[in-house]
Formats: structure tokens, C-alpha cells, sequence
């Protein structure tokens, strides 16, 4: 039944995912009226890899760019206004790279161009030779007219319908044959006697031969086509921007006359580009309302909904045999523990009531422990609420970094509950020193990722990349932690402090604790941590790649329905999985769970998390800087989520061993 009705919420919810809010007010324009063009960083694609002649993948370069460029990066040499303006940007657009500006072009409403240039520049061979590098890794340029990015069509095969993808390519790549000059090594001479065979060194020789190689073109030229919304009384509305980018080698500036050849950039020589731009406008029965429809394009859906639908049997199927057992065992533990005379001498064979005077016992670093459930708590309520609030439509696409400015501040107004959840967890322990606990809590989980951007911050910095966060902006995040997130997570602390009685436990703890025996191997820390992760991964996998398309390669995300049932699939099988390892261990007089349940909801699970992220690049990362980014923030990543699923799996455990432990006599 659980299953049914998160199946059929998340059913309502795809129904929703159509409809959003828009996060900006629509823009009206009349014949003659500018429209503005702004110019955003360029990013890397997932098209680095290219065909040849006989249709197999070739990519001579194994270097792999992951992190992306400002537009009016010196090296690229664009055409740029007389004073360049950075537009407005959210805290989460500046945090995911954006860097928007205006730009020379000239666009008016309902004004076609056939050809205007825009500007000469030069670029030297060094810098050619970056550009190339750029064009093989498969870059594109991001553009937005009011508000819309500037998109390339692209037609679905499988789904047999046409999209708009954000961006456009930086170049073109074409595989080709040439024939060079290279060292083969000729085959010794036949031996003259049956005797002996004299074998002799192979003389390498200059021959001809033919290998595959890739020629990069430059784009320089912008067939611009703007759909508009004819609203009457002259007024009108941008709905759609699509780019088709050119290649074309002119010769000189000012004049659209080609000659003939695509622009190639020579590396080791100027080279004079020229760019120019058309632009037209053409009609639509689009309305403003729903403009974005052909940007949210999933591939293939079928993929999801079977997944969906498949784990959803298995979870099912999963949680009906783990309660119905677990009722059923429990039950009869109940009735047998009640009836039972400790004073007897069979009562060692009582099973997990032996652990009565042990499993409240305080753990090993119990402030650690306590510190990271309280903050998986904390981003597990940001994440429920944000990707609710999606799957809803209050963060739509339209408005830039929403999604990531909202995560930001609920985690940051979401501190009381992680401290009020660390508090109650530290008083679970007994543990004394609460006044640590009150300041570890907001800064321990911050504070690591905090660190982590930093130091990917300076990495970024040296390769003059765009994704570097302004220390203005860090500044502004730092200030806006302690004037929001620290009140609010000491208040949670005192709250808890005083309100919060998870340290009234049903039994005592004895003096001496009780000798643990020896454990089949499935169920050691070890063994057991895989096996439990598997299911909770399984629920997440698919949703992890589009995620990871989102994040890498500038997709546009908005399956938040998808995702929302998945994370729910995760929480539930989280906490079935922890809470029937814990029994069984139990069962075997087993009383150290604390730690236990932690690492078997969260390292098993940020294992696979990892291992997925890795398998992601199918290992085609290349360059130390992009394999420390990449692998960096997927720690970054998965460790974040071994922080929520380990304290689900906590959280549950505890509940359920306070439920249990009340419901028997203890004499």
C-alpha cells in the first residue's frame, strides 16, 4: 500500500511537472524595439567524441575538459560591446558558473538581417590551439534572448519528436584521412642455411600511411531564428531562439563574401576572423506560458517510468516480507520475553532481550556521531522540500539558479532541526558536554564542504575557468550562514536541550557490558554495508545520470517527479534494510548498533554513489585538473550522501529498539 499510493503521488506529480511558475514576469515587445542578446559562459558537452568514415568512434585528444570559460575569456577573442556589463544573477546561478554579459549584437523586433558583420579579431596560433582543443572536447557557447537560452534543434529517434537543446557548438569537427610519414619495421632477411638462423635487428623505414585525423572549424557566423507570439495591437512575445552556427572562411571584414572553405584556425600562424550574424524572425502559435516545453525533453521516459515501476515491485515485494516477518517474530518475542522469569536459569536463551542493559549504552564518539545524524537530518528535510517544491513547479527553469538558491537557503533555515536532531541524538547517549554539541552541529558538515569549494575554488582559478565562485560571493554566503543558519541552529540546540527527552530510556544500562559473540559473516560490518546499499542505490541509479548530465554538461533538468518518488524509494528501503539488519543482529546479542546503523544506511549506499559517478565517465577523463574536480565533488557527493542515508538508517534503528525494548518486562 506505501508503494501504491508514493507510485500514484508520483503519478500526480509527473502530471504537474508540465506546469510551472514562472519565475520571471513576461517581457512584451513592439516592432522596432530592442532585443537584448546576452552572452553566457561557454560549457563542455557531452559531444567530445566523433565518427569516422566507417562510423567508428575516434577521438585523438584524451584530454577532458569538465569546467567551463567566461565568454569574454582573452584567449577566445569574441566580438565584445564598447562597455561590458555583467548582468544580475542569482546566488545559485554564480554558484553554478553562470556569467552573463551583454554583447554588440544589434537585434530588433520583427527586423530581419541577411548578413551583418559584427567585428574582425586575430587570433594568434597559441590561442588557436586552445580553441581547437576546446572545439574537439566538444564546447558550446550559451546565449539567452529574454530570458530563453539560444538552443540548436535536435531530433529524438527514439521518441520521434523535435527539441531544443540549450546551447550550441563552438565548432565543428570533421574525422578525416590523411596520409603522413611514419616508422614501420621491415621484416629480417630469410636465413641462407639450415644451420643456424641469424636473426637480425628489424631497420625501421620511412613508408607512407594513412591515419585518421581530426579537422576542427571555427564557427564565426550565427543564423539567429526568433519565434514570436503575435498578441495583437502590436505586441509581441519572444517563445522560442534557435542558432545555426557556420563555419566560413571570408576575406576581409565587413563583407559577407565567403571564399568557399570552412574557417580553419592555423597553430602556428595569425589568423584573421571575421564574424557576422543573421537574423530571423518568425511566427508562432506558441504561447509565452508555454515556451519551455521544447527545452524539457527527456530522452527516453520509458527508461524511467520501467525502473520506476520495476524497483517499485522489488521494494514492495521487499517491505511486505521484512514487516510481515518482523511482526510475526516480534510477536512471539513479545508474548515469550513477557512470560519470562529472568530468574530462570533458560533465560540465555532469550535473544535480543539479553541486550536490554547494553543497546542504550553510550558509543564510541558519540559527539561525532550525533553531529553527522543531526546534519543528514538536516539536508534530508532540504532535499524532500526541494525537490517537492519542483516537482510542484515553483522552481522552473525559467529562472535562472532558483533551484540551487532554494537548497541553499532551506539548508541554512533547516539548521534547527539538524541541531534540535543532533541535541536529542547526544542526550539519546547521555553524552555531557551538550555546549560542543551545540556549536559542532552547524559547523562540522558545513565546514567540510565549505572547504571543498574552496580548495576546487583555487584549481578553477589557475585554469582561468569561470566556475570559480567570487570571494564576493563566498563572503556573502559566509555572512548570510551566520546570520541565519547559526540563530537558528542554536535555537534548535536550546530547544532540544530542555524539551527533548530521548534520554528516557525503558531499561538500564548494567555496569559492565556484555560480552558480543561471534557473527555469521553476513552479518559483519563489512559484508553486511554492501549488501544493504545495493537496494537503496538501485532505487536512485537512473536519476543519478541525469543528474550528473545537469550538473557536468549543462542539461536542463525538471524530471522532479521521477526524482521525488525515487528519494522516497530510497528513504523506505533505507530504513527496512537497517532496520532488519539490526534485528538479526540483535537477535544474536549484537547490542553495538549505533555506529552500526549509520554506516549500514549510508556507506554502502555512497559506495555505489561513487563507484556510479566514476562508471559515469566511462574513464574517459583526461588531464590532472579535471580528474581532480571530477572526483573531488563526486566525494564530495557521496559522502554527503552516506551523511542523509546514515542517519536515515539511524534514525529508524533507534525508533525501532525504543519500540521493542518498551513493549517487554524487564525485571
Amino acid at each position: 500500500m506505501v508503494v501504491s499510493g508514493l507510485l500514484a503521488a508520483s503519478l500526480f506529480l509527473e502530471t504537474v511537472t508540465g506546469f510551472y511558475l514562472p519565475g520571471v514576469a513576461p517581457m512584451t515587445f513592439q516592432k522596432g524595439d530592442d532585443i537584448p542578446l546576452l552572452v553566457n559562459h561557454l560549457s563542455p558537452s557531452m559531444y567530445f567524441q566523433h565518427l569516422d568514415e566507417d562510423g567508428k568512434t575516434f577521438k585523438s585528444d584524451k584530454e577532458r575538459y569538465l569546467y567551463s570559460y567566461d565568454y569574454y575569456y582573452e584567449k577566445f577573442h569574441f566580438c565584445k560591446p564598447e562597455n561590458i556589463v555583467k548582468q544580475p544573477e542569482s546566488l545559485g546561478s554564480v554558484i553554478f558558473g553562470d556569467r552573463i554579459y551583454n554583447s554588440p549584437f544589434e537585434i530588433k523586433m520583427l527586423e530581419d538581417k541577411e548578413c551583418s558583420s559584427l567585428c574582425g579579431s586575430v587570433i594568434p596560433g597559441d590561442d588557436a590551439k586552445f580553441i581547437n582543443k576546446l572545439i574537439k572536447n566538444g564546447f558550446f557557447q550559451n546565449w539567452l534572448i529574454d530570458g530563453l537560452p539560444a538552443a540548436k534543434e535536435i531530433h529524438d529517434s527514439k521518441t520521434k519528436t523535435d527539441f531544443y537543446g540549450a546551447g550550441f557548438e563552438l565548432g565543428f569537427v570533421e574525422v578525416v584521412q590523411a596520409v603522413g610519414t611514419g616508422q614501420v619495421n621491415v621484416a629480417p632477411k630469410k636465413p641462407t642455411s639450415n644451420e643456424g638462423i641469424e636473426l637480425e635487428e628489424r631497420d625501421p623505414k620511412n613508408v607512407q600511411t594513412i591515419e585518421n585525423v581530426e579537422m576542427t572549424y571555427f564557427v564565426n557566423h550565427y543564423d539567429i531564428n526568433i519565434e514570436y507570439h503575435d498578441r495583437g495591437e502590436g505586441n509581441y512575445r519572444v517563445v522560442g531562439v534557435t542558432v545555426h552556427p557556420k563555419s566560413i572562411e571570408r576575406s576581409s571584414t565587413g563583407s559577407c563574401s565567403s571564399t568557399g572553405n570552412p574557417l580553419i584556425l592555423q597553430e602556428d600562424q595569425e589568423n584573421h576572423v571575421y564574424f557576422t550574424y543573421s537574423v530571423k524572425f518568425t511566427p508562432s502559435e506558441t504561447v509565452w506560458a508555454t515556451r519551455w516545453d521544447k527545452y524539457l525533453h527527456t530522452y527516453d521516459p520509458t527508461i524511467q517510468w520501467f525502473s520506476l515501476i520495476n524497483f517499485s515491485i522489488i521494494v514492495l515485494l521487499l517491505s511486505s516480507v521484512v514487516i510481515h516477518s518482523l511482526l510475526k517474530a516480534l510477536k512471539s518475542d513479545f508474548v515469550r520475553y513477557n512470560e519470562l522469569n529472568l530468574d530462570d536459569e533458560f533465560h540465555e536463551d532469550a535473544g535480543w532481550k539479553l541486550g536490554h542493559g547494553d543497546v542504550f549504552r553510550i558509543p564510541h564518539k558519540s559527539m561525532l556521531l550525533s553531529v553527522l545524524v543531526g546534519s543528514g537530518v538536516q539536508l534530508f528535510v532540504m532535499i524532500v522540500t526541494t525537490i517537492f517544491f519542483a516537482a510542484l513547479g515553483f522552481l522552473s527553469p525559467s529562472s535562472r539558479g532558483s533551484l540551487a538558491t532554494v537548497m541553499f537557503m532551506l539548508y541554512a533555515l533547516f539548521g534547527f532541526v539538524g541541531s534540535y536532531t543532533s541535541m536529542g541524538v547526544y542526550k539519546f547517549f547521555q553524552g555531557p558536554y551538550w555546549k560542543a554539541n551545540m556549536i559542532l552541529t552547524p559547523i562540522l558538515v558545513p565546514g567540510f564542504i565549505f572547504s571543498v569549494i574552496l580548495s576546487m575554488n583555487l584549481i578553477l582559478l589557475y585554469v582561468h575557468s569561470s566556475d570559480v565562485i567570487p570571494a564576493s560571493t563566498l563572503f556573502f554566503m559566509v555572512c548570510l550562514w551566520i546570520i541565519f543558519s547559526m540563530p537558528s541552529a542554536v535555537a534548535g540546540s536550546l530547544i532540544a536541550h530542555k524539551k527533548c527527552h530521548w534520554d528516557e530510556h525503558p531499561t538500564k544500562t548494567n555496569q559492565i557490558a556484555r560480552q558480543i559473540p561471534f557473527q555469521p559473516w553476513y552479518l559483519k560490518t563489512i559484508p553486511a554495508t554492501l549488501i544493504a546499499g545495493i537496494f537503496p542505490f538501485g532505487s536512485i541509479a537512473i536519476e543519478l545520470y541525469f543528474i550528473y548530465s545537469s550538473l557536468w554538461f549543462n542539461k536542463i533538468f525538471y524530471m522532479f517527479g521521477f526524482l521525488f518518488f525515487s528519494f522516497l524509494l530510497l528513504t523506505l528501503t533505507t530504513c527496512l534494510v537497517t532496520i532488519l539488519i539490526t534485528y538479526h543482529s540483535l537477535c544474536l546479542e549484537n547490542w553495538l548498533w549505533h555506529w552500526r546503523s549509520f554506516i549500514l544506511g549510508g556507506v554502502g549506499c555512497a559506495i555505489y554513489v561513487f563507484i556510479h559517478s566514476i562508471l559515469f565517465t566511462k574513464f574517459k577523463l583526461g588531464g590532472f585538473t579535471t580528474i581532480v574536480l571530477y572526483v573531488g565533488y563526486s566525494t564530495v557527493i557521496s559522502v554527503l550522501c552516506c551523511i542523509v542515508t546514515g542517519a536515515i538508517g539511524f534514525m529508524s534503528s533507534m525508533f525501532f529498539i525504543r519500540k521493542i525494548y518498551s513493549s517487554i518486562k524487564v525485571n
